[in-house]
Order: structure tokens, then C-alpha cells, then sequence
């Protein structure tokens, strides 16, 4: 008997640390429907769900279609699921002419614009030879720099190094001689520029984007950026050479949206403090073929957090928490985080009571016993308080092991700089970043429904629902962390 007794206290209080430390909707967040959600969301009928274009769009009615099936209040603007806002585009413009020694160069086959500008150019070429062995103290005042590319010391162990290359070797190799007058900047191909061409042009097509007011608003530069093919090099060397280019920069307006919900909190005397889920709709669209396939369906990136936002949805409004909950699913974040900072200048709740913004990307993928979470070491910290409920959360459910490499200011991915809780964070706003890290089909069409590592999701899922709920009950707002200041 005095065994039985011990049996049964020490069973009765196993179930009281179980309750302690679970949450009480846990079970309304299911597999099943994480998978469901997942393959509608990242279906080919969306076409990639790229920023700015009506597949997008139709992916946020999709996404306010789910907000009121699951009973989320609106949360947009005049009584609607959405917050719609405009990003600029500037993309060279078809009519753009380059020539080079009077012969013409066709746009995108024989060169590429990396950096366009409003300009008109005829100008003498410079050559300064190999990357490697440019002469830095050229008089390259008013004429037009010609280098050859060479990866020498670009570190190409970096995801989607065929979208970076160019962009590395302008700031190793031609940044230096915009100011001291150079009339444009011409890159001849390298091995690996020729290998990187398609993808870095299929960039180049689109050009730049931004909200209003921001940096990108307006082209600003007035010195291209320009790459032709190794084939070119002897033109570009001979004496005399020229090059005369007109382009022309047109600007568009697109329509994005952010799309929130809300659930109401139970306490009276809380309710002025929010807690913020944060993720993103659009994915890359329809660009060049990879592997038989040309759609860029964004199932990990950031499908995945979108359907464990709604996972988190029905858990709140089966069982809400004490403060209110907000659910942003944010626009065009592939942009630039445009959705995001438009919200954080345009908020339809005090950004002085949002209390912590849980942010994923890309958590549906790799080990399963293995994940990260950013913004949990300074200078990325914004509240110890806020680290204190993640690591917690994850002790008592998913005990992921820890990347703790990502989120340091040294590593080279610098993601913590690339994903929607940036805005808030700089605020100083409570702010971190789920995720499960990248993988080889990290913006490909091979980032599909089928590669989801499902059990994983559902753990990610309610690891982010264990913080949430925590911060959602919290008796005290969340401490800020005292000085808080990113590195860049």
C-alpha cells in the first residue's frame, strides 16, 4: 500500500509539472493541419507568390480566408483583415541602349546593368587589368573603369552565392572608384561570373523596390554598374575605346499587404500590451528554370511559419491568453522587408504596446532534433526576459539543440538583418526570430511542399505557441534590454 501511495503522489505530481508546463490548447495545433495549410499555400496556383503581383494578393485573401475560419478578429485597416500599401519599383527600362566601340550590346545577353541610373553616357574606356592587380591610383575622373572580374578572397560559401557574386566583387573591387569620379564601372566575366550570369540577371530584371521614403524610392546613383562576357575583353581593351550608353530608369507602383488578426486577451488590466506573431507571404515567383521547374513556390520560405502562425491562431482562440495577440502576416518582405517597415511606420496597434514580436523563417526543414532561434545574444538582444520564456519553451517541449552561430554579428549569413522582426527591433521592441536555418533548396523551385519535414514543423509550431503563450500571460511587461544597439 505505502508503494501504491508513492506511486500515485509521484504520478499526481508528474501531471502537475506536465500542466504547469504545457500550455492548454497544445493539442490544437495538429500536424494534419499544418500539412494542409501548407500545400494550399504553396501551391502551384500562386505561381510563387511573388511581391507586388496579383498572385501575392490572392495569397493574402487566402491567408485572411483562414484568419476568419479560425475566428480571428480584424485587425487591418477599416475593419478588414488588410493593410494594403504601395511599393515602388525602378527598372531599366527597355528602350536602354548600350554600345561599346559603336557596336551595340544587347540588354541582358551581352550585358547586364547590376546598378542602374537615369544617365546618358559617352565616355573613354580605362582598362585596368585583373581584379587582383588594379592599379587603385588611376586618374579615373570622368571615364568609364574596366576591370576584369577574379574571385580572389570572395568568400562563396554563402547561400545563394550566384545572387551575390556581382554584388561582392562591385564592393571589393569598384566601389572605390565611384568617388574619385569614374563615369560608370564595366565587370568583364570571370569563370564564376559566367556561371552566375542567369541567376544574377533574372535579379537585375527587377530591379529595386522600396516603400515610400525609403532609400530605393528614387534612383539615386548616377554611375552603372554594368557586366559583359569574357568574349568581350579585346573590344574593351583596344585604344580609343568608348562606350555610349542611354538608360532610362522607369518607376512603377505595385500593391502589397499585410494581412492581421487579432484575438482578445482575458485580462481587464492587460490589455494594453500585445503580443505580435510576425511572418511573411511572398516567395520569388516564376524566374529561371532549376532542375525542370520554373516556380519558386517559398514552401519553407515562409509558408512554414504562415501555417504555424495559424496553427498558433486556433490555440489562442480555443484558449486565449491574458494580454491580446496579434497575428501579422507581413507583404513583400523579399523586397526589402517592406511589409514589415510600412507596418512599424503605419501601426494599427501603439508600437509602445507591443510587448515581444515572435518572427519565423523558414522553420520546415533539416534534422529534427536541430534548430536556431536570432536575437538571442547581444548586440541582437533585445530583452533577456524574452530569452529567458524561449529557452524555456524549448526545455519544456521540442529540446531543439541550438545553433548559437548564426546570431553572432561575425557570421557571414548575417541574417539577422534579413528576415521582418529587424523593423520592430530597432525600435527596441522585444523582438527574436524562429528558424531551422537554410538548406541547398533555399530559393529554388525545389523549396516545395513535398520537402517539408512535417514532424519538425509541428515541433517548431509549438515551440513558438509555449513562448507565446508565456508572454500572453506574463503579469509584467517585458524588460528592455538597456542600451540596446545593432552593429550595423
Amino acid at each position: 500500500m505505502k508503494l501504491i501511495i508513492m506511486f500515485l503522489c509521484g504520478f499526481a505530481a508528474s501531471i502537475y509539472a506536465f500542466a504547469q508546463t504545457n500550455p492548454p490548447a497544445l493539442s490544437a495545433i495538429k500536424e494534419a493541419d499544418l500539412k494542409k495549410d501548407l500545400y494550399e499555400l504553396a501551391a502551384a496556383k500562386y505561381k510563387g507568390r511573388s511581391a507586388g503581383t496579383i498572385d501575392e494578393l490572392k495569397a493574402a485573401m487566402w491567408v485572411a480566408d483562414k484568419y476568419r475560419e479560425i475566428g480571428l478578429k480584424p485587425g487591418g485597416d477599416d475593419g478588414t483583415y488588410f493593410q494594403f500599401f504601395n511599393m515602388w519599383r525602378n527598372v531599366l527600362a527597355d528602350r536602354s541602349t548600350i554600345a561599346i566601340n559603336n557596336k551595340s550590346f544587347q540588354l541582358w545577353k551581352d550585358v547586364a546593368v547590376a546598378t542602374p541610373a537615369n544617365v546618358a553616357i559617352n565616355a573613354p574606356l580605362i582598362y585596368l587589368g585583373n581584379a587582383g592587380f588594379v592599379d587603385t591610383t588611376a586618374d579615373v575622373e570622368g571615364k568609364v573603369v574596366v576591370i576584369e572580374a577574379n574571385n580572389a578572397g570572395i568568400n562563396m560559401s554563402v547561400s545563394l552565392p550566384t545572387w551575390r557574386y556581382h554584388r561582392y566583387i562591385y564592393s571589393k573591387h569598384g566601389q572605390q572608384f565611384v568617388s574619385k569620379g569614374a563615369a560608370a564601372i564595366v565587370f568583364i566575366s570571370d569563370e564564376t561570373g559566367e556561371l552566375t550570369w542567369n541567376d544574377a540577371v533574372e535579379n537585375y530584371k527587377l530591379g529595386s523596390f522600396d516603400i515610400e521614403g525609403g532609400a530605393n524610392e528614387n534612383v539615386i546613383t548616377k554611375v552603372p554598374v554594368l557586366w559583359v562576357h569574357a568574349a568581350a575583353k579585346s573590344a574593351l581593351q583596344q585604344r580609343g575605346a568608348t562606350l555610349i550608353a542611354n538608360l532610362v530608369i522607369s518607376k512603377f507602383s505595385y500593391p502589397s499587404v499585410n494581412i492581421i488578426g487579432t484575438v482578445a486577451g482575458t485580462d481587464k488590466n492587460l490589455q494594453s500590451g500585445y503580443l505580435l506573431y510576425s511572418g511573411h507571404t511572398d516567395a520569388h515567383g516564376i524566374r529561371n528554370n532549376i532542375k525542370g521547374d520554373t516556380i519558386y513556390y517559398g514552401a519553407d520560405d515562409n509558408a512554414s511559419v504562415n501555417v504555424a502562425m495559424l496553427a498558433n491562431a486556433r490555440a489562442f482562440v480555443a484558449k486565449p491568453g491574458k494580454r491580446p495577440v496579434v497575428f501579422v502576416v507581413h507583404g513583400a518582405e523579399e523586397r526589402g522587408l517592406l511589409g514589415s517597415r510600412y507596418y512599424v511606420a503605419h501601426p494599427t496597434i501603439p508600437l509602445n504596446n507591443i510587448v515581444a514580436v515572435l518572427n519565423g523563417d523558414m522553420i520546415g526543414r533539416n534534422t529534427n532534433d536541430s534548430a536556431a532561434v536570432l536575437g538571442v545574444q547581444p548586440p541582437h538582444r533585445t530583452s533577456m526576459d524574452l530569452v529567458k520564456m524561449v529557452m524555456q519553451a524549448n526545455n519544456e517541449g521540442p529540446k531543439f539543440n541550438l545553433d548559437t552561430l548564426w546570431d553572432k554579428p561575425s557570421h557571414v549569413e548575417g541574417w539577422y538583418f534579413r528576415s521582418d522582426h529587424l523593423p520592430y527591433a530597432r525600435l527596441g521592441i522585444p523582438s527574436i526570430m524562429y528558424t531551422t536555418l537554410l538548406h541547398a533548396d533555399y530559393h529554388t523551385p525545389q523549396d516545395n511542399a513535398e520537402n517539408i519535414n512535417y514532424p519538425k514543423l509541428l515541433k517548431m509550431a509549438k515551440w513558438m505557441y509555449r513562448t507565446g503563450w508565456k508572454v500572453a500571460n506574463a503579469p509584467k511587461r517585458l524588460t528592455r534590454e538597456a542600451n540596446f544597439a545593432l552593429e550595423r
